[in-house]
Parts: structure tokens; sequence; C-alpha cells
């Protein structure tokens, strides 16, 4: 694709200057009526009496047309008013539809004011994570855990964008920036560093600027010799075996600073890390630093925002989750999400059988989960130090034979969510009712799995054809967003020699974040084209819900509201990706403004992070304005599309000093 966008047509300094110069016209116009009238009243000559004549004219024919217009504007909600059936149900959506379009028009049409950039938040914010205070949850009556969980509230904050801390630098380029990380872009002491005490904490140097996640020393092997002594109790070879298991997908709850995603990744196993927000120290945000999946969840009274049978394994080294506790209920959570046939590993010196002999405590809790895991029908496959690994049954017909009176109920159809949004832990096994009941070993290998059969496809009302018509579009697609993504689109510098500027390199990019991502085609096509990057595929809980089918197809994703926060902290993601995620949220009840969203957006990217926006002309085009409010640089393209749709491509610049 040839290059569409130069230097100098930014869309916020062009629409802002349309404004300015309507502005300017309406108040020539008015000094000019000005200084007619007042000509009138100092002057008695025939010229003044015509030109009072035309004035008179002129004011008639305005009272004619309003007139006219209210007649029409009363005739119509009279008409409104009696229609029935189909007339009144559309002529209702085209007006929902106009409101709509005004409150957006409106939101960039109020003159200079409304178009003013935003401010930059207090420089205490540049961790902030909304929705997650555990000392506002604790006044607020949470406790026993559930202070860290997920608490929204309605009201919204003032807009601002959030800086990056005062010494931030441009994280390496992946792999380098997976075991190497600037100290300065996380916010961890030297002393959460050296007293790291998790099998993956362990596994940092604090090096001058840098923290380091590798080194000569024999500790290092640690995650390595870990990972295949899994392998092993699961009766494979070595972790390289995995795939061939049907392990492509794990949950890593409390998963340190991301070592053992790190080690797995490349053995094309994908690992999703939740932990609990953390103020200093953070697992998820030194994970996502490192260019790992991760997001903030906590383990305590609340479901996942997962749909049930998505991971191939359920991972927890030392996670600090008591899962004795809230009657059974966590791992009766950990079973919903968890597939037929997958793997719950978990590593605490609870389980440790000479230790728990020695406490008392200690051998009560193992005894509950063990006899609660039984319940579940998860079959205890070995048991070595302090690791445990269960495999969840593959067969229905075993909920049937269990102990009567000791057995954990199965959820009935109503209860049984199957994609649940922050509801109550449930009591009951949940998952069973699913069509989607197909054990890992049954399901293809990766990369196999990726494109559905028709049979798994059918499942979901999908033919065939239309996926692979799907597939091909996003190929197209991504091809076209990889050629617009060219270091040179916002440079100053001129332009290399050569026709064409050299296409950027395949690890630009890292982490990306899906707002709307539909069947994860746009996850799939960058894998096709050899991209390194890793996808976090948003399923809006406002559209269509695909989000099973994503799991099913080896990705990892999560269901979200983006009228509330996302649980991930600021400066995460290197692009942002949303394909009709504007029209989807135009056609719902207005809860947020589209300035909120962008907001979110800001906080979410990375400095010189880019933003792919495709979406309707007239979205676009206030898109394209708001954008100038975020400071960003911004392009609008034309699409080849046959409907009225357009490419809005941004960059958010990077702030090196805090303005007053």
């Amino acid at each position: 694709m040839s290059r569409p966008l130069h230097r100098g047509v930014s869309s916020g300094e062009r629409f802002s200057g349309d404004i300015h110069d309507f502005w300017d016209r309406s108040q020539l116009k008015e000094r000019t009526d000005n200084g007619f009238v007042s000509d009138f009243f100092n002057t008695g000559t025939l010229r003044s009496r015509h030109n009072f004549t035309l004035l008179f004219l002129k004011f008639s024919l305005v009272v004619i047309i309003i007139l006219a217009l209210s007649g029409s504007f009363w005739w119509t909600i009279s008409i409104t008013t009696l229609s029935r059936g189909r007339i009144f149900r559309g002529e209702r959506r085209l007006q929902e539809q106009l409101v709509s379009d005004l409150w957006d028009i409106g939101e960039i049409s109020l003159g200079s004011a409304t178009l003013k950039e935003l401010e930059f938040c207090p420089q205490e914010s540049e961790n902030y994570v909304p929705c997650f205070n555990a000392t506002e949850n604790l006044a607020l009556g949470f406790s026993k855990g559930e202070e860290h969980d997920r608490h929204c509230g309605k009201k919204l904050s003032k807009n601002c964008l959030v800086l990056a801390p005062a010494n931030y630098k441009i994280p390496l380029r992946w792999p380098t920036g997976k075991d190497v990380i600037w100290v300065a872009n996380v916010k961890i002491t030297a002393q959460q560093v050296l007293s790291s005490g998790s099998l993956t904490k362990r596994m940092m140097m604090l090096e001058e600027e840098q923290i380091s996640f590798r080194s000569a020393s024999l500790m290092f092997d640690g995650v390595e010799d870990y990972s295949h002594q899994i392998a092993e109790m699961i009766g494979l070879r070595n972790e390289s075996n995995f795939l061939q298991a049907g392990v492509r997908t794990i949950l890593d709850i409390g998963c340190g600073y991301g070592s053992f995603g790190a080690h797995l990744f490349s053995k094309q196993v994908l690992t999703m890390c939740i932990a609990n927000y953390e103020a200093s120290g953070s697992q998820v945000q030194l994970t996502l630093e490192r260019g790992l999946p991760a997001m903030i969840g906590s383990f305590a009274s609340k479901q996942l925002p997962y749909p049930s049978l998505s991971f191939d394994m359920v991972h927890c080294a030392r996670c600090e989750i008591d899962w004795d506790g809230k009657e059974g209920n966590l791992l009766i959570e950990a079973d919903r999400i968890l597939r037929p046939g997958g793997y719950f590993v978990w590593t605490s010196p609870v389980t440790n059988s000479q230790g728990s002999h020695r406490n008392k405590e200690n051998q009560n809790r193992w005894n509950f989960v063990r006899n609660f895991a039984e319940s579940l029908c998860w079959d205890m496959l070995s048991q070595q130090d302090e690791t445990v690994v269960w495999k969840k049954t593959s067969k229905k017909s075993c909920y049937d034979f269990r102990k009567s009176g000791s057995a954990t109920p199965v959820c009935s159809k109503g209860r049984d969510v199957e994609s649940p949004y922050y509801r109550p832990l449930q009591s009951c096994i949940g998952g069973i009712q699913s069509c989607r009941w197909i054990s890992i070993e049954q399901r293809p290998t990766w990369p196999s799995r990726a494109e559905l059969n028709s049979n798994e496809l059918a499942v979901y009302g999908l033919h065939s054809e239309d996926f692979a018509e799907d597939t091909q579009n996003w190929i197209s697609a991504v091809r076209n967003y990889w050629s617009l993504l060219s270091p040179l689109i916002f440079s100053d510098h001129p332009k290399r020699p050569g026709d064409e500027d050299p296409p950027p390199p395949y690890n630009m990019l890292r982490n990306v974040l899906d707002m709307n991502a539909h069947f994860g085609g746009f996850n799939s096509a960058l894998l096709e084209g050899g991209k390194s990057v890793w996808v976090m595929n948003v399923v809006p809980t406002s559209g269509p819900n695909s989000l099973p089918l994503i799991f099913d197809r080896g990705f990892v994703g999560v269901l979200h509201d983006w009228c509330e926060a996302f649980p991930t902290y600021p400066r995460t993601y290197d692009l942002v990706h949303a394909e009709g995620l504007l029209s989807l949220q135009n056609g719902q009840k207005r809860r947020c403004t589209m300035l909120d969203l962008f907001s979110e957006i800001d906080r979410l990217l990375r400095p010189e992070g880019w933003v792919i926006l495709h979406d309707t002309s007239s979205l676009i085009e206030t898109a394209r304005a708001l954008s100038a409010m975020m400071k960003w640089e911004a392009r609008v393209v034309e699409t080849e599309s046959t409907h009225d749709e357009k490419l809005l491509i941004c960059q958010k610049p990077f702030f090196k000093k805090q303005l007053n």
C-alpha cells in the first residue's frame, strides 16, 4: 500500500482550524450587521429606507421558515404518536439515532472550550488503576479478601492524561524486553526485588537502571527444571510436549513476575497471569512490562470474566490462595474455567507430605483440598515434594457416580452461565451443560486449533465459508495496517532514500489490545503474518459474546464493559485496535461518553504507542477531533470498503516532562 499519510495534515489541527474559521466568519457577519443597523438609525436617506425594506423582507422570510418548520415538527410528532407497528418502531429508531448522533456532534461542536486539550493528571496517578483501591474498599466495609476485588463506582472521575514516570524509557524490543526491563518503568523498590520470595520472583537481578530476569547462576535454571517436573508428572517427556498433550492455554494465578509463562512461551504455550492489584512491586505490572499476557484479577469472592471450559491448565505456585476456604467455592471456580481433561497444578508447603505431618493445620487443609478435588471428579496424577497435579475428568458420567451426600452439586441449566461477568462465586459445578464439553485430547493441537472445523463452528452457528472469508479479510487488513505503521509517518526527518519507506520490523509491537475482538481474526492474522505479538482479545459486554470461540481457537481474552476501567496498569499496550467498537457503543444506552473511552485508551497506551480505529465515517470524524484533545498525532485513511467507513491511525507522543 502506498503511503497515504503525510506530515502536516494533523486531523486535530485541521478540525480545530475549521471551527475557528466558522466563529471568525460569524463574528465578522455580526459586526457587519451591527454596522448596518446603526447606519439606518443615524440617517433618513432613501438608501436607508431601502435597506430597511430589505431587512424587513429578510425578517419576514425567517419567520415564515420558522413557522413552516414548527408546523412540520408538530405534524411529525402527531404522525409518530398515532403510528403503530413497524412504522412506529422504525421512526423511533431513527429518532434515537438522531439523538445519538447529535450527542456526538455536540461533543465536538461547542467551540474551543470543548476542543481544549486535556490536562495531565497529578503525579500520584502515574500508576493509578481505577476500580481497585483496597483502602477505600476497606472503608466501605469490604473484608476477608473482598477488599482486593474489583469495585467500580458509578461516578466517573475527571478526564485527564496519565503521565509516565519522570525517568520512563521506551521498553526494549522483544525478545530482549522479555529478559530486561527499565526500573523506572515500574513501581518497585530495591528491597522488594531482593526480598521476593516465590520461585518465579527470585529470578530477578537489579542492575543499575535495569531489572534483569536472566543470570549465570544455577538458580536461574529453576523455572526450566520446574516446568520439566510438571511435564513428567503429567506423563510427558518434557515441557516441549505440552502442545502434544493438548495444553495450549494456561491460567497462572499469582504468577510472580511471569517467568513460568516466559519460559513456556518459547514452547508456543500461552500463559495468562492474574494477580491482585498491588500498589508497588506488582506482579501484573512487571509481567506486562516484560511483554507477557497478564491482567489484574482477584480470586476472592467473584467469578473471573472468562467463559467456562477455557483453559487447558490452571497453575498456582505459592499463589497465596486458600483453596480450602470459601467452603471450596474457589476450587469450584477453578474447575469451571478448566477444560475437560485439563490439569490443575498446585505448588505449596501445604501439599508437602512430610511438612503436613509436622503441621496439623496444614494437614487439615490438605485433607480438605484432596477430598474436595475428588468430589469435583479430579484424578490426582502425581505428588512430588510440594507439587501436586490433578486431571479433570473428561466424562460427564463421572458426576453421576460420586459418593452421595458429600458430592458437590451440578449447576442447573439456569445457574450455569457460560460467560459470567464478575458474578458472585457459585457453589455448584458449572460448564457441564455446555455444548463445548470436549476433552483437550480430542481437540486439534496448536496451531491447527486456531482454524476451527465445521463441527466446532456449527456450535456458534457459523459456516466454514464465512469463517474462511473473515480470516482472509483480516489477513488483508493486517497487511494494510502494517504498511501504515511506519516509524516515518509522524517523523520530521527527511524521507529515506528510495521510492518507498522500509516496512516496520516484525517486532515493533508486542502487547496488543483488541477492544472489539469479534472472532479473534485480528489476533489470528497477526500470528499468520509472523508478528511477534500477543493479543488481549476483549469482547464487550454490550455486544454478541464470541469469547468462548476465541478461547477455543487457542487465544486468550476477557469480557469487559468499556464504560468501566480495564483491569490493568497504565502504559500497558503498544497497540490498541478497535473495529466497529464506536458503532457498538454508540448504539447502547449512554452511560459514558466517547471522551471517557478515549481517556481510558490513553491510560492503557504506552508512550509512542499506536491506536487503530475502523468505523463509520461520521464516527471516525468525531474520533479524529477527540484525538486532538488527547494530544495524539492522528490521520484519517480512506478504505477500499464499499461501506461508508474510514480508518483513524493515531500515535501517542512521549511527554518526558510534567507540565504545570
